[in-house]
């Protein structure tokens, strides 16, 4: 049986048609490169500056590697600050804040997606407005009180917020999720005589684990780089996040650029890793959330 010959004309079409591809690609990947870059030049400038001593930081002539490289800004920054305390204090806000996103926003996400009852679409509507109001705006009334419940210089402003009220922006992201669950298990579950707790613990709960990681990294990087909350409820320096301490160590010392990079670079650790370990539960969450209104 004999081949095909592809005419002259089509041939050189198809070539054409080839290389117009590849240089589309080409030019989109040159524009993402060039963007991740402008992104992540911030960050490998404060990894160099970690590594140099406080005249190399603002010097243009130095290299990004420098020569010699100062490890020994890690090991001062332990040093001049108390890095484990620190450390401490912001890993058990964060945890508890998690755990409250998680255990609030979900029972919220629920009622609004699953319940019916009077005004719960303006309720949603009015949810989705507090969305659009910046901390600054509330923190005088809660300042006020808290300090009428006695709670300044201590956790309880930063972490019972999230068992009582919640973050609108969780509980949108959680209703929009449940919305995707087919109504016909919780109509089958109801039938059989199961109670609303029960639909929500064992039905909805393990289907909406994407959801969930989506909001436990989310509240992650909220608290773990909080700095205006401490600032404004903490006061005993004992008690500081890792956001806090560094702050008040730049003011002062601010000429210890080394240190102050090397401990940012140590903050950034925890967010990092977090990110790259829950990536697919991130993208699968929040991509999973769009599909019903």
């Amino acid at each position: 049986m004999k081949s095909r010959k592809i005419p002259q004309s089509q041939h050189t079409r198809l070539r054409s048609l080839s290389w117009r591809r590849i240089s589309g690609n080409g030019f989109f990947y040159l524009v993402v490169f060039g963007i991740a870059l402008l992104i992540v030049l911030p960050l490998l400038w404060v990894l160099s500056s970690s590594l140099k001593t406080p005249e190399q930081v603002f010097d243009i002539s130095s290299q990004w590697i420098p020569r010699p490289i100062q490890w020994a800004n890690y090991i001062r920054a332990f040093q001049s600050m108390p890095v484990l305390l620190y450390t401490r204090n912001t890993v058990i806000i964060t945890s508890l804040c998690i755990l409250g996103y998680l255990l609030s926003g979900s029972l919220v996400a629920y009622a609004f997606s699953r319940l019916r009852w009077p005004g719960r679409d303006l309720f949603f509507m009015i949810l989705l407005g507090t969305m659009m109001l910046p901390a600054q705006v509330t923190i005088i009334p809660l300042f006020v009180l808290f300090r009428n419940l006695g709670w300044l210089n201590t956790y309880y402003p930063l972490i019972v917020p999230s068992y009582l009220t919640g973050w609108p922006f969780f509980i949108f992201l959680m209703r929009q999720f449940f919305l995707t669950v087919p109504q016909e298990l919780t109509e089958a579950a109801q039938v059989d005589g199961a109670g609303h707790f029960f639909i929500y613990s064992r039905i909805i709960l393990p289907l909406a684990k994407p959801a969930l990681a989506s909001v436990a990294i989310f509240a992650f990087f909220l608290h773990w780089n909080d700095f205006f909350g401490p600032l404004i409820f903490l006061t005993e320096e004992g008690k500081s996040t890792l956001a806090l301490g560094l702050a008040v160590y730049a003011g002062r010392h601010p000429s210890e650029w080394g240190i102050l990079m090397a401990m940012s670079v140590a903050m950034l650790i925890p967010t990092t890793l977090v990110f790259a370990l829950c990536q697919r539960y991130f993208v699968e969450g929040i991509t999973m959330t769009g599909l019903k209104g």
